[in-house]
C-alpha cells in the first residue's frame, strides 16, 4: 500500500526511494545541519516530505552534479534548504530549455571552480575555441 505524499517515511523507505544505503542517510544527517528527521522511541527516524525533498536535492548535487560535501554545505549556507529542494527541478527545466545560453563546460567552470581540474584537455580546447568565437563576435559588434 502506497503512502500519501504528506506521510512520514522511515529511513528504509527513503533509502529505497533515493537508491542510497541507510548509512549514507545517517552520514548526511551528520554533515548537513538542515537535515533533522523526527526521532521516536528507540531512535527510529521519520522523514517529513520536506526532509525527503532536501535529501533528493542533496543526492542530485552530490551524484549528478558531482559536488563535494563541502560544496553542498556551502550552497545550503548561502542559498538555504529551499534552493537545494528546488535545485533538481530547476536543473531539469534548464536542460529542457530550447535555447542553450552557454555550453555545459562553461556552466561548470563558472559555478564550480573545483571542476576545472576535472575537464579533459580536448574539452578545454573546445571551450577555448568557443570563448575565442565569442570574443570575435563582440569585437565585430564593437566596430
Amino acid at each position: 500500500m502506497d503512502k500519501a505524499p504528506e506521510a512520514f517515511r522511515t529511513i528504509s523507505e527513503v533509502a529505497d526511494e533515493l537508491e542510497v544505503p541507510k548509512h549514507v542517510l545517517r552520514f548526511w544527517e551528520a554533515k548537513f545541519a538542515h537535515l533533522k528527521p523526527m526521532k521516536r522511541g528507540g531512535g527510529r527516524r521519520y522523514y517529513r516530505p520536506e526532509d525527503v525533498a532536501l535529501l533528493r536535492g542533496i543526492r542530485f548535487l552530490l551524484y549528478n552534479d558531482r559536488y563535494t560535501i563541502r560544496g553542498v554545505q556551502k550552497i545550503l549556507r548561502e542559498h538555504g534548504p529551499r534552493f537545494v529542494m528546488d535545485y533538481r527541478r530547476m536543473a531539469d527545466d534548464d536542460e529542457q530549455a530550447e535555447a542553450m545560453v552557454e555550453p555545459r563546460e562553461m556552466t561548470i567552470l563558472r559555478e564550480r571552480p573545483e571542476a576545472r581540474a576535472k575537464l579533459e584537455p580536448e574539452k578545454l580546447s573546445t571551450v577555448l575555441e568557443e570563448i575565442e568565437a565569442c570574443y570575435r563576435v563582440l569585437a565585430s559588434a564593437k566596430d
